[in-house]
């Protein structure tokens, strides 16, 4: 099974990504489906999605963040198809074990905008930092760690990917965000931009065919 906002944010991912590093969207889209739609168990999935990212190394930059759309799928229709408490089982902690290298923090700020949706609520970074998560809360110092650069320059929702790009640029190599920064900041800016702000988005991104690719990403997640 595929859920319908993971089929359109890889649709939506490729595009923007061939945007700027010509591939051929056609043929990674369908590999990709068949991963994602393949009734078999997740860590399967994941291999089987490494094998396609080996075959396509020109979008080696996506692998991981795919990884975080697959993960989101098993969430939000893999699951459906196994036991009510299977999260809980240690098949599910030995899958959690298995994978902890993998991904990135996109895949939390995606459960954010599903569970927003869930719930009728209008995302927002202070919302997502402080009651989805907790960076606030003396027990979930991780967060606030990797969060810092983030919580540091929360003002920049108010002002232009322009200035997004200069603090994102200045930022150490070694941010756990580093990458993220952009995307996050700027989708936050607007969590249901216009054409013209896709095209400002673009005009300043660190990094195009990552940036854009996210951006993408979030745009679908965001949308009603």
């Amino acid at each position: 099974m595929i859920d319908s906002k993971v089929q359109q944010a890889i649709a939506a991912a490729l595009q923007a990504f061939a945007a700027y590093n010509p591939i051929n969207v056609g043929a990674l889209q369908s590999r990709l489906t068949e991963v994602f739609t393949a009734d078999e168990d997740f860590l399967d999935k994941v291999d089987a999605l490494d094998e396609v990212f080996d075959e396509y190394p020109q979008a080696e930059g996506l692998r991981e963040v795919f990884f975080d759309l697959l993960m989101v799928n098993f969430f939000q229709a893999d699951v459906q198809r196994l036991e009510d408490d299977y999260l809980d089982t240690p098949e599910w902690e030995e899958i959690e074990e298995e994978t902890l290298d993998r991904g990135t923090e996109l895949l939390n700020l995606l459960l954010y905008l599903n569970e927003c949706k869930d719930e009728g609520i209008e995302p927002s970074l202070e919302d997502y930092l402080e009651e989805f998560l907790l960076v606030e809360d003396d027990e979930f110092q991780d967060e606030h760690q990797i969060y810092e650069p983030v919580i540091a320059n929360q003002i920049l929702v108010e002002s232009s990917p322009a200035e997004v790009n200069r603090v994102a640029q200045s930022l150490p190599e070694d941010e756990e965000l580093k990458e993220l920064f952009y995307p996050m900041i700027t989708f936050f800016q607007n969590t249901k931009g216009s054409q013209t702000d896709e095209q400002e988005v673009a005009e300043n991104a660190v990094d195009k065919e990552f940036d854009m690719a996210v951006y993408s990403i979030l745009q679908v997640f965001g949308r009603d």
